[in-house]
C-alpha cells in the first residue's frame, strides 16, 4: 500500500518559490537575531519611524483632494464667512477638506500633528545621542544621515507649512522671499526662478506640492532606510552595566519579543495622533483668511520647528553697508552665517571631538552625560541657544501680552542669546564634575542611610549602605580623557594645527575627575 504526501499550499509554495529566488528567509532570521537594549529612550527612534507612517497614510489622504493651484477662485463652500471671498484654488481647497470632505478635518490635523512629532521625535532623539555619545565611532557617519534627516523634516515642514495659501503661510513665504533677497548678487534671480515671477507669483504653491509629496517623501525614506541599515551593521549602544560590554549587546531580539512590542507601540503611538488631532484644533486656516500682503500685523508666527530662523532675524542687529554701489543687508547676511556656522558644527561634531581626542576606538556604552562635562555643557549651551531664538520668535507677543517694549524685550533676547550661552555652558560643566564628585563619594563610602550608631569608644557615627554591583558598574564605569600633548610630527615640526588640538583638548579635559581605581574602593572598605 503507498502513500502519497500531501499537497503543499498554495502559501508554501508562493514562501518557496519567493524564498529560493531571493533568500529573505536567511535576511529575516538574520535580522530577527538582532538585539535591541531595553531602555525607554531608544523608544525615540520607534516614535519617529511610526509618526512618519502616520505622515505617509494621512497625507495620501488628504493629496485626493488638495488642489496645488494660485488660480483665483471666489469661494462657494460650507464656511460662511468667506462665502464669495476670492481666494487661490489651493485656500479654497483646504476649506473644503476643513468643512465639506467627510473626515476631511480630522486628516488634515492628524496630518500636521504627526509632522510635529516627528520633528520633535528627531529633536529628542539626537539631543539622547548627543548627550551620551553615541555617534562615536563607528556611528558618525549615521549622526550626519539623521541630521541630514532633521533639515529635511524641517523642509518638509515648511513646505507643507506653505501650501494652504492662508494669510499665515503667506507671511512666512513672505519672509522667505526678503532673506533671499537679501543676499548680494544672485537674491533677486534665485527669488524670481523660485516663485515664477515677482512675489508671491503664480508658481509657487505648485513647486512646493511636488517638492512636498514627490522629492522630499523620497529622500526622506531614503535616508530612513540608510538610517536603519547602519544601525543594525553598527550594532547599538547600551548603557553601562555588569555583562555589558563594546562586544556584549545585552538586550531582546527583534524576534518576537521586540517585533510584539514595537507592533503594539505603533497602535499606541498612532491612537495618541488620532485622538489629539480629534480633540485638538491646529491651524484654523479659516481664521486667517487667504494671502493678502495688506493685513499683516503682530501675531502671526511660524510653526515651532522654524521658529529659530524667524527669530534670528529679529535679533540681528539692522546694519546695512555700501560696497561698490552694493548694498550688504546684515541684518540678513549675520542670521544666514551665523545659522549655516551652527548647523555644520551640529553635523559634523563627531568628526571635530574624535579629532580633538584622537580616539579612533568603537565605542558601544553609551556615556552618562556628567562623565563627559564638556561636552554635556557644549550641548546644554546649544540647547539654550536654539531656545532663545525660538522665543525671539515671538518677541512681538511677548511684549503685547506682558505691556513691555518691543525693543527692551529684543534687548533682553539679544543679551541672554550672548551671555546666557555662556553662563548656561558655565552652569552646567561645573554641575556635571560636582555630580562625578557625589558619584565618587558614594562609591567609597555608600549612600548616607540615617541610621546612627554609638561606637564602644562613645563616638557616634552614621552608618553608611553600600551599592549593589549594578549601582557600582553604573557609577564607575566610564572613560577619562587627558588632555593631549604637544608634540612634533613625522618631519620634526610642530603645525598650528597641534597647537590648535592641544588648546582645544585642554579646554575639554582639563578639568575631570579621574575614574575610581580598585585599590581606592579597597582603602576605603578597609578605613570603614
Amino acid at each position: 500500500m503507498t502513500t502519497t504526501a500531501p499537497r503543499p499550499s498554495f502559501t508554501s509554495q508562493a514562501s518557496n518559490y519567493l524564498d529560493e529566488r531571493t533568500s529573505i528567509s536567511t535576511m529575516v532570521a538574520a535580522l530577527g537575531r538582532k538585539v535591541f537594549p531595553d531602555h525607554w529612550s531608544f523608544m525615540l527612534g520607534e516614535i519617529i519611524l511610526y509618526s512618519f507612517v502616520a505622515i505617509l497614510l494621512s497625507g495620501t489622504f488628504l493629496t485626493f483632494f488638495f488642489e496645488p493651484s494660485m488660480t483665483a477662485v471666489h469661494y462657494d463652500g460650507s464656511y460662511v464667512p468667506l462665502k464669495g471671498v476670492e481666494m487661490s484654488a489651493a485656500y479654497a481647497s483646504t476649506l473644503d477638506l476643513s468643512f465639506d470632505i467627510r473626515g476631511g478635518l480630522l486628516m488634515r490635523q492628524v496630518h500636521h500633528w504627526s509632522a510635529l512629532l516627528f520633528i520633535a521625535a528627531i529633536g529628542l532623539h539626537m539631543l539622547r545621542v548627543f548627550f551620551t555619545g553615541a555617534f562615536r565611532k563607528p556611528r558618525e557617519i549615521n549622526w550626519v544621515v539623521g541630521f541630514i534627516l532633521f533639515i529635511l523634516a524641517l523642509a518638509e515642514g515648511f513646505t507643507g507649512y506653505s501650501l494652504p495659501d492662508d494669510l499665515l503661510s503667506g507671511n512666512g513665504l513672505a519672509i522667505i522671499n526678503g532673506m533671499i533677497k537679501g543676499i548680494p548678487l544672485v537674491g533677486t534671480w534665485i527669488s524670481y526662478l523660485l516663485f515664477g515671477g515677482i512675489f508671491p507669483g503664480d508658481d509657487i504653491v505648485p513647486r512646493l506640492f511636488v517638492l512636498h509629496i514627490m522629492l522630499l517623501p523620497a529622500l526622506v525614506i531614503a535616508f530612513i532606510g540608510v538610517h536603519l541599515v547602519l544601525m543594525v551593521v553598527n550594532k547599538h549602544t547600551q548603557f553601562a552595566g555588569p555583562g555589558k560590554t563594546n562586544d556584549n549587546v545585552v538586550g531582546a531580539p527583534i524576534m518576537p519579543l521586540f517585533a510584539a512590542k514595537a507592533g503594539s507601540f505603533f497602535f499606541i503611538v498612532f491612537g495618541f495622533l488620532v485622538a489629539i488631532g480629534s480633540t485638538f484644533t491646529i491651524l484654523p486656516v479659516w481664521d486667517f483668511g487667504p494671502y493678502d500682503p495688506s493685513p499683516v500685523s503682530a501675531g502671526t508666527q511660524p510653526d515651532w520647528y522654524i521658529g529659530f530662523a524667524d527669530g534670528a532675524l529679529r535679533l540681528a542687529p539692522g546694519l546695512e553697508s555700501e560696497i561698490f554701489g552694493l548694498t550688504l543687508s546684515w541684518n540678513i547676511l549675520l542670521p544666514i552665517a551665523v545659522l549655516g556656522l551652527f548647523i555644520v558644527l551640529v553635523m559634523f561634531y563627531p568628526f571635530i571631538e574624535a579629532w580633538i581626542t584622537k580616539d579612533q576606538r568603537e565605542h558601544h556604552i553609551a556615556e552618562r552625560p556628567r562623565n563627559n562635562p564638556t561636552r554635556t555643557a557644549i550641548g546644554a549651551a546649544g540647547v539654550w541657544f536654539y531656545a532663545v531664538l525660538w522665543a525671539a520668535a515671538s518677541s512681538d507677543l511677548i511684549a503685547t501680552h506682558f505691556h513691555l517694549n518691543v525693543f527692551q524685550v529684543t534687548w533682553a533676547l539679544q543679551a541672554a542669546l550672548i551671555l546666557g550661552t555662556i553662563i548656561v555652558y558655565w552652569i552646567t560643566k561645573r554641575t556635571a564634575i560636582a555630580l562625578q564628585k557625589k558619584d565618587r563619594e558614594i562609591l567609597l563610602h555608600g549612600f548616607e542611610s540615617g541610621n546612627i550608631r554609638r561606637l564602644p569608644g562613645g563616638e557616634y557615627v552614621e552608618v553608611h549602605e553600600q551599592l549593589d554591583e549594578y549601582q557600582s558598574w553604573k557609577l564607575k564605569a566610564y572613560e577619562s580623557y587627558a588632555p593631549v600633548m604637544v608634540r612634533p610630527n613625522a618631519n620634526g615640526k610642530i603645525t598650528p594645527a597641534t597647537h590648535l588640538r592641544s588648546a582645544m583638548s585642554r579646554w575639554f579635559f582639563e578639568d575631570r575627575i579621574e575614574p575610581i581605581t580598585r585599590s581606592e574602593i579597597e582603602a576605603s572598605k578597609h578605613h570603614d
